[in-house]
């Protein structure tokens, strides 16, 4: 049976965080770069559809394809290459924007939060972040993607993908494979750890809260025992009632490989939670960080693996893109 495509990326619009290693890159470098012929892009376009510095965007996109390899993803097993490095990517992204609609994509959530409040009607809002659905399903699509993991809030994006390919292969004939949603067997949500209402997230404004795979173990043992609880003197798993608590299990869950609920019953005060979680977290990020320094002393290494990938990404999208650049009517280049 023919291995499935496997396609997906971060964005280097922040540092990443251990909401994304727990919920994503440690699930590619443990199977998936391994079940599937498995691309991973860094997925720089991404970054411009907001008010950027162009030195940061470089800086993040090294440092993600950096942490990448750094994580377990092997370039002898997979791809891994940055998307702004691979044409076919634009190329696609123009035909899928001539294949949705208007409303499709002012439908999308993240256009709908950005343009609801003063910023919009400040025109700050930038045309990229419209458009931006079409690149993404133009990712997936290039490559002939079977599978594509798809976690909390991100089922609104796939489901525009897998329309946009229905309707281009039923106008101008078959052309796009349709891919599938997978549910990640295990999805730790992470949650940020001073405000467990919300995920953990990349920006530094929210660096309290955050766990950024490269903090020194100091700097994370700090953020875990301020972590924000209930104030309560016992210890129990309930998102709902108690969730600054429920995540710190979450978080000592996802790094030891027990059960949230079962590890509540170890522990008669937050205190010692914390302790625990804190000494979980700083282990199973110490041999990122030290693999992370050691390619990153040396860059010519990280650059070779980015341009093979970025040449293996190209032959297997260019043969898909060109024969959707002939379905529409396009003349072929001589």
């Amino acid at each position: 049976m023919a291995r499935k495509q496997f396609f997906s990326g971060v964005q280097p619009s922040g540092h990443l965080t251990l909401g994304n290693y727990l919920g994503a890159v440690r699930r590619w470098a443990d199977e998936d770069q391994d079940r599937a012929d498995a691309l991973f892009c860094v997925v720089d376009l991404h970054a411009l559809t907001v008010e950027h510095d162009p030195a940061r965007v470089r800086r993040l996109s090294r440092q993600a394809a950096t942490l990448l390899l750094a994580s377990g993803l092997d370039p002898q097993r997979c791809t891994v290459f940055v998307q702004s490095h691979v044409d076919e990517h634009v190329r696609l992204s123009y035909l899928m924007e001539c294949t949705a609609s208007d409303g499709e994509l002012r439908r999308m959530r993240r256009y709908e939060e950005r343009t609801a409040g003063s910023r919009a009607r400040a025109g700050e809002v930038r045309l990229s972040l419209l458009t931006c659905p079409a690149l993404m399903a133009a990712d997936v699509l290039a490559y002939g993607t079977d599978e594509v993991p798809v976690r909390e809030g991100q089922a609104q994006q796939l489901e525009l993908t897998r329309e946009l390919a229905v309707r281009f292969n039923r106008r101008y004939g078959p052309t796009f494979v349709v891919p599938k949603a997978t549910r990640p067997r295990v999805a730790w949500r992470v949650r940020d750890l001073q405000k467990p209402a919300s995920e953990m997230g990349a920006s530094q404004a929210g660096a309290a809260g955050s766990i950024f795979l490269l903090d020194e173990a100091e700097t994370v043992r700090r953020k875990v025992l301020r972590a924000v609880t209930d104030g309560r003197p016992d210890v129990a798993y309930d998102r709902v009632e108690r969730p600054g608590v429920a995540n710190l299990l979450d978080v000592l869950a996802a790094c030891s490989g027990g059960e949230p609920e079962a590890l509540a019953g170890a522990y008669d005060a937050c205190g010692a939670l914390k302790e625990d979680a804190a000494d979980a977290v700083v282990e199973l990020l110490r041999p990122v960080r030290e693999r992370h320094a050691e390619l990153a002393a040396d860059p010519g290494y990280v650059d070779a693996v980015l341009r093979a990938g970025a040449v293996r990404a190209r032959e297997l999208a260019r043969p898909r893109v060109d024969a959707a650049y002939r379905a529409v009517g396009l003349l072929p280049a001589v």
